[in-house]
Formats: C-alpha cells, sequence, structure tokens
C-alpha cells in the first residue's frame, strides 16, 4: 500500500525501516519534513528499492539483521544509523502499526544528539553468537541438574547443593537406593545424566573456542590484563562494543551496561537511587561476577592500583554496594584500555582467577 508523495525524491534527506522478518516497511522525508516515500517492500528486494534513491541517512531500531542491513547500505553510499528502541519510542504517533514505526525511526535518526549503536562487523557477530550459545548451553544445563534434583526429591532421596556434590554422588544414589527407585525412574535419571554430561562437553568446547579467540585477539588480550578478567568478559565485550567508539568516556560505558545509580532529579534536588540495570544484561553480569571474585580475595588487594580505594569502599559500604561499584569500576578501567589500545598496570605476579 502505498501513499500519495508530497514531497521530491531528489530532496530526500532520511528514510526510516521498519526491520521485520520478511518485509521491511520504509518511510522517507524531505528536507521540509513532507513525506516523499511511504511503501512497503520484501526483504529481497532492498538493495534493488535502494538503488533507485539519492544518498541520505537511513534509520532503523537495533533489532536482528540490522546490522547486516546497516553493512549492506553503507557499501551503497548510505548513512545507515541503529538507534535503540527506547529512544524510537518518544517519535511515535498514533497507534502502533509498520508505517507508524516507520516514521517514528526516520524522525529519531534526524536528532543530532542521539546516541546510536555502534554496527558490528562479522567478526563481532560470530563472537557474539558464541557467547549466545554459550550461555544457552548453561542454562539448559542448569535446568538439567535442576530436574534431575526434583526427580530425587520426589523418590525421598535429598542431595547437599552443588553442581559438584550431586555429579560425585549420583552413582553411589543410583547404586545404594536401588530398591527405593523404580527401574523406569532409574532409565529416565541415567537419560538426564547423560544430557548433562553432553551439555558439559558442548560447553567445554565453546569456552576453548572463546578463550583461544582471547589469545589471538588483541583488544581482548590487553582488557585481560585488569585483576578479575578473563576470555568471557573481554571477548563479551569487544563483541558488544567492538573499540568503544560508541562512548565518549568510562562512565558513559558503565552507564550503558547499567552499572550506574538511577536518578531522579528535579527542581534542583538530586535523588539517586539502585542501579538502573540498563543494557547489556550479560555483560553487566559478568562484570559483577568478577568483582565478587576480587572481594573474595582481600590478601590480594594491595597488588591492585585499586586496592586502597576497595578497602576504603568496603569499610563504608555494605559488600554488595562495594561489589557494584568495583564492577564498575571494572567496567571503566576496561574501556579505558580498550579505546586506547593499552594494558593494565598490574605486577605479573597479582593474577588471581578471571572470568
Amino acid at each position: 500500500m502505498c501513499a500519495k508523495k508530497t514531497g521530491s525524491i531528489e530532496d530526500l534527506a532520511v528514510v526510516g525501516i521498519d526491520i521485520g522478518k520478511d518485509t521491511f516497511h520504509l518511510v522517507g522525508f524531505d528536507r521540509s519534513g513532507q513525506f516523499v516515500i511511504r511503501k512497503q517492500i520484501k526483504r529481497l528486494a532492498l538493495n534493488a528499492t535502494f538503488e533507485q534513491l539519492p544518498p541520505c541517512i537511513v534509520g532503523m531500531e537495533a533489532c536482528l539483521s540490522a546490522h547486516f542491513v546497516s553493512r549492506t547500505l553503507r557499501g551503497m553510499g548510505f548513512e545507515p544509523r541503529i538507534i535503540p528502541a527506547i529512544y524510537v519510542k518518544p517519535f511515535n504517533k498514533g497507534q502502533k502499526n509498520d508505517y507508524n514505526d516507520a516514521e517514528a525511526i526516520a524522525e529519531a535518526a534526524l536528532r543530532p544528539n542521539l546516541r546510536t549503536v555502534s554496527e558490528k562487523n562479522q567478526d563481532q557477530l560470530d563472537l557474539q553468537a558464541l557467547h549466545r550459545v554459550r550461555a544457552r548451553l548453561v542454562s539448559r544445563r542448569t535446568a538439567t541438574i535442576n530436574q534431575i534434583r526434583a526427580f530425587l526429591i520426589e523418590q525421598g532421596i535429598t542431595v547437599r547443593s552443588g553442581l559438584r556434590a550431586l555429579k560425585n554422588s549420583f552413582e553411589k544414589i543410583l547404586d545404594q537406593r536401588r530398591d527405593e527407585i523404580s527401574p523406569r525412574m532409574r532409565g529416565i535419571l541415567i537419560g538426564l545424566y547423560g544430557d548433562w554430561l553432553w551439555l558439559d562437553k558442548r560447553i567445554e568446547d565453546v569456552s576453548g573456542e572463546i578463550e583461544e579467540i582471547s589469545r589471538t585477539e588483541e583488544n581482548c588480550a590487553n582488557i585481560m590484563t585488569i585483576p578479575g578478567i578473563g576470555p568471557m568478559i573481554s571477548t563479551a565485550m569487544v563483541a558488544a562494543v567492538g573499540k568503544g567508539e560508541a562512548f565518549d568516556r568510562g562512565r558513559d560505558f558503565a552507564a550503558w551496561v547499567g552499572l550506574v545509580p538511577r536518578q531522579f532529579s528535579t527542581g534542583g534536588r538530586t535523588i539517586l537511587g539502585r542501579i538502573t540495570k540498563r543494557g547489556s544484561r550479560y555483560l553487566r553480569m559478568l562484570f559483577v561476577q568478577a568483582a565478587k571474585v576480587i572481594m573474595m580475595r582481600p590478601h590480594r588487594w594491595s597488588d591492585f592500583s585499586f586496592g586502597p580505594w576497595l578497602t576504603e569502599a568496603v569499610a563504608r559500604m555494605p559488600r554488595n554496594k562495594a561489589a557494584i561499584a568495583l564492577a564498575n569500576k571494572l567496567a571503566r578501567t576496561a574501556w579505558s584500555l580498550l579505546r586506547h589500545g593499552t594494558r593494565f598496570d598490574a605486577p605479573k605476579d597479582a593474577a588471581m582467577e578471571a572470568i
């Protein structure tokens, strides 16, 4: 369906794309804000459609295939801008439909101070896919272990908490409680245990591939010089932000990860609350885990440049709050090393368990 055009195609200034699985909806404006384009196209017709348009700004929401579309249009001479959905919502007028979404994206793309998402290259997308596969496998392993525990409890058998405790005692339980567990339930439990071992092997393989990348990628190697940061965090960060060009300073990156206080300020009065938890939940979780690993070893704090600061922070605030503050500092430090291509100042003998 097409609406009547009111502007000239030669004056096209911006196009908003609402990306779908099979179809795209396009809305374009000229420099005076008049409609030029309002049409629906098939995904396969993307190149042919934009070959007929003059170079302009092309806005799209951050979603599946947005980076692929962005790279394709950039190669054709356009200026793509990937916009977080939360920044598009204020421009949405009327009821929600694909054309209204595309119009809101086009208007948001024209804002000069709007922060956009950095375009990911294929290597970043591949690395991000590895992390997502690993996260799914870990989640499935946890679900499998919980199901084994639940079935054992239904048979009146409890095992103390911990993955290792269950794995070490599983075969003994099946042998010693043979009379209490029916043959069918025994078969079910053995099958689940086989699933568990298979998931362990898959997680180990994917983790090994991630670790190999971290050793060969210079930016990852620089980030891993920070105490507590290892292959998982370094590769996840590079996959998410590249070299960090989208952020002006470390605090902006920490805010994007969601490690800064939520602010509600008015009338000159500043009110700070809990952390915002915006941005990448996975990356935030990794930084918090790294902070907690460091805090478990206070005898090592003196080896690090931020040791005196951490000692004071733990003395004046609750431990969990101090862990978040340390995670914030680690995130800001990691961005600085990534952006400037430098290494951390920790001594070589200060190595510790890293994530």
